[in-house]
């Protein structure tokens, strides 16, 4: 590994006299380098862009046991070895705490590709499979996935630590705590300007900014031969394997550049990071590697998988006033509802003014409030700044 040159080499264990195969990379980080190190020099800007607006994903790839859940979850102490994850949340609460024209509203959700059905990590029925969907304006989403309104880092942590704790995993040969599924953390940061939808009085007028963070944990590539696994985990080795098989696919189809069909339905993995890879979106690949003889093979193919990854050219935009925003919708469901308070009131005092209010008054302001919730349904839910 030279971190310097960004580059890396591997030699045939079992052909001494066959040159060393050479990879460069956009960085190059061996086993001293902390994942605050990391997380400052590569994850950093991502996230600086979802402040603005755009699309980010991370995500990490490598055979089982490299270290990927470790690079994207750490540890808590040392605090040099958080991960890349608790590191992103830390970054956009200290990022949105420091600015006062503008009000955020960030939403997280928490699923698993498990046997290629698609659960969701933080709903109560966990074992529910659901279903992709794609239309125009969405692009690819998974129906009926629960999004959660977080308002500082600790309400990050503990949706996470739930979806950890409802996440598949397994022992092997290979590692004793095997991720048995592919993860997906995304956080959606939606950001309005409160000055400019004070000039124009009108919802309709208010420029919103959409960015999304997406955080992949890839279950790790396996040889049966060396994880020994059978029966169910066997089953999950070949999910998992044939996921990759089909994402290595669609690299190899976005780098040619002359194929007509970008195989992205093979699996849900694909559909999924569809945006991701030659869309709109920046994106990070971090290669885990395990390196030691015995994994030569898989480290290899790690390192091939990356050096196709890295020329693929994504279209990255600021998402600015997409139409399905929650922040946009709560804010026009407190305009409403304010006018209806409002309307209220004036009646309510017309009424005093002519002498009909009595003993009625209560009852009749009370009256009013339900005709509010009956007519509009449910009190929005609250958005913080």
């Amino acid at each position: 590994m030279d971190s310097e040159r960004c580059c890396c080499s591997i030699t045939n264990p079992n052909d001494a006299s066959a040159p060393a195969k050479i990879f460069t990379f956009d960085g190059v980080y061996d086993s001293p380098a902390t994942t605050e190190q990391i997380y400052n020099e590569a994850a950093y800007p991502l996230v600086e862009g979802v402040l603005e607006g755009y699309n980010s994903t991370v995500f990490a790839y490598g055979q089982t046991g490299c270290g990927k859940s470790f690079s994207m979850q750490g540890v808590e102490e040392p605090p040099s070895q958080r991960g890349i994850i608790p590191r992103a949340f830390e970054h956009i609460f200290e990022a949105i705490s420091l600015v006062e024209d503008i009000k955020y509203l960030v939403l997280v959700s928490y699923l698993e590709i498990y046997n290629e059905e698609i659960r969701d990590l933080l709903s109560e029925d966990k074992k529910k499979k659901l279903e992709l969907k794609e239309n125009p304006e969405r692009g690819v989403y998974v129906c009926d996935l629960s999004h959660h309104a977080v308002h500082d880092v600790s309400e990050c942590r503990r949706l996470m630590a739930t979806g950890q704790q409802n996440r598949s995993t397994g022992s092997t040969l290979m590692n004793s705590d095997s991720s048995r599924s592919h993860s997906i953390f995304t956080v959606a940061v939606e950001m309005m300007p409160i000055r400019q939808c004070l000039q124009t009085m009108s919802m309709s007028h208010c420029s919103i900014r959409r960015g999304k963070l997406s955080l992949v944990d890839l279950a790790g590539s396996e040889r049966q031969a060396k994880t020994g696994a059978t029966g169910d985990r066997l089953k999950e080795a070949t999910k998992i394997n044939l996921s990759l098989s089909a994402l290595g696919n669609v690299i190899s189809a976005l780098v040619d550049g002359k194929a007509k069909h970008i195989p992205y339905r093979d699996s849900k993995l694909t559909r999924l990071l569809q945006d991701s890879l030659g869309g709109n979106t920046k994106t990070l690949m971090l290669a885990c590697l395990a390196p030691s003889d015995y994994n030569y093979d898989e480290t290899l193919s790690t390192l091939r998988y990356a050096n196709r990854a890295k020329n693929i050219h994504n279209k990255p935009h600021i998402n600015e006033d997409p139409k399905d925003t929650m922040l946009r919708e709560y804010q026009q469901e407190i305009q409403k509802l304010r006018a209806l308070l409002e309307n209220n009131a004036q009646v309510y005092n017309s009424m005093r003014e002519t002498g009909e209010g009595g003993a009625g008054e209560g009852e009749r302001e009370g009256e009013g409030s339900r005709r509010v919730r009956d007519r509009d349904g449910a009190t929005p839910s609250t958005v913080r700044s």
